[in-house]
């Protein structure tokens, strides 16, 4: 049923307790392709009146990359091909066109669990991608959150 997985990642440890859940899926379910996605948002994508030099977002991409590059050597899965890909935009619209545009079969990302004011402040990433993406979005709750 699924071959190909979508895992967003944002540098926290809390997104990636997701990682044992994609290796479960991962080894359990014959999955052919796992892709670690980092978004790296330019200050222009949240302030339209500023733009970093290209030096810095050359700078923020380089770490993105580097991140996934660390997180791919800490993975095993068996028969599966592990890559990586940097995005930059917005993190929710970007993952969901990426998975839409890429034949994904499953999206699994961390959740904080917030609700309400919190939710609104915080951007609910997780929640925008659920309702961009068109397939299956496994959402892992973090350990320690709770529902408010």
């Amino acid at each position: 049923m699924y071959k190909k997985i979508l895992v967003p990642l944002d540098g926290s440890e809390l997104a990636e307790c997701v990682l044992p859940h994609v290796e479960t899926i991962t080894n359990g379910c014959g999955i052919s392709e796992v892709v670690f996605v980092r978004v790296y948002e330019p200050l222009h994508a949240v302030a339209q009146d500023y733009i970093l030099p290209e030096d810095s977002q050359q700078k923020g991409i380089e770490i993105a990359k580097n991140y996934l590059n660390n997180i791919k050597e800490k993975v095993k899965y068996d028969n599966a091909i592990v890559s990586s890909t940097v995005l930059v935009g917005r993190a929710p619209e970007g993952i969901a066109d990426y998975a839409n545009k890429n034949n994904f079969d499953l999206i699994v990302i961390a959740t904080h669990g917030h609700s309400g004011l919190s939710r609104w402040v915080w951007g609910g990433v997780a929640d925008r991608i659920l309702r961009s993406a068109s397939i299956p979005i496994l959402m892992v709750r973090a350990p320690g959150s709770t529902p408010r």
